[in-house]
């Protein structure tokens, strides 16, 4: 029995609701996905910003560089306010990454240069787009979805360079029964062939070493939000 991709993506997102993640389904474009970080960005910082400080902040956080974002993602940063005055902030909880605000969103649209991209699910946390799981129908290879993900990255314009989606940390692939995940990085290295040369791809084990393949397992395991704050704060190699 087959299940179309649409149903696959229903029930993870029922699952992740199980998980305690808030479903928002309201955001589907970048100005929802900007205005979301910014509501979470000034309750983590209990600061209220104007709207030429929170440009100037959004600026200077959106980096092209995969590694530059993910140092910014990891520090406490600084910007002048308008009355002169400093704001040190966080863009994330980073003493307690469980404490986090956990949501999910789906079909975002992001236009690039030639065309417009749309992804099947994302999850935030405290508001910036940190994992992408892209999802195939049952029986096709989910490698059709690293493909993909590398299209999108290739793409003049693409959202992953200028826009929040630049602080992507890890990326997911699945058709319900095998699941896959991999991080993302530089350009040069994020590309995909048949012998997996340059992108290194992973499934999640148990320590008996064995295979955790089904969606709903993985997210059991992968996705729970501590499990998920932990994977990104401690092991996550930034070179």
């Amino acid at each position: 029995m087959t299940q179309k991709e649409s149903g696959i993506e229903q029930n993870l997102l029922n699952k992740l609701e199980d998980l305690k993640y808030t479903y928002r389904h309201d955001i589907r474009d970048k100005a929802a996905l900007e205005q979301n970080f910014r509501e979470r960005f000034e309750a983590l910082n209990r600061v209220h910003l104007t709207d030429a400080e929170f440009a100037r902040l959004r600026d200077e956080i959106i980096n092209a560089d995969v590694f530059h974002a993910a140092k910014t993602l990891r520090e406490y940063g600084y910007i002048e306010r308008e009355d002169g005055t400093p704001l040190h902030y966080m863009l994330v909880n980073l003493k307690d990454w469980c404490k986090n605000e956990f949501e999910v969103i789906n079909q975002l649209r992001i236009n690039t240069d030639n065309s417009h991209h749309r992804y099947d699910v994302i999850l935030l946390i405290n508001g910036l787009p940190l994992v992408q799981i892209e999802l195939k129908a049952l029986g096709i290879n989910p490698r059709r979805a690293m493909e993909q993900i590398v299209d999108y990255r290739n793409d003049p314009g693409n959202g992953y360079a200028n826009t929040l989606l630049c602080f992507m940390q890890l990326f997911i692939v699945s058709n319900r029964d095998h699941t896959w995940y991999f991080a993302n990085n530089h350009n040069q290295h994020f590309a995909f062939n048949a012998d997996e040369r340059f992108l290194p791809i992973y499934q999640w084990a148990e320590e008996d070493n064995r295979k955790v393949s089904h969606l709903d397992d993985f997210a059991e395991r992968f996705l729970t939000k501590c499990s998920l704050g932990q994977m990104i704060s401690r092991y996550m190699v930034l070179v």
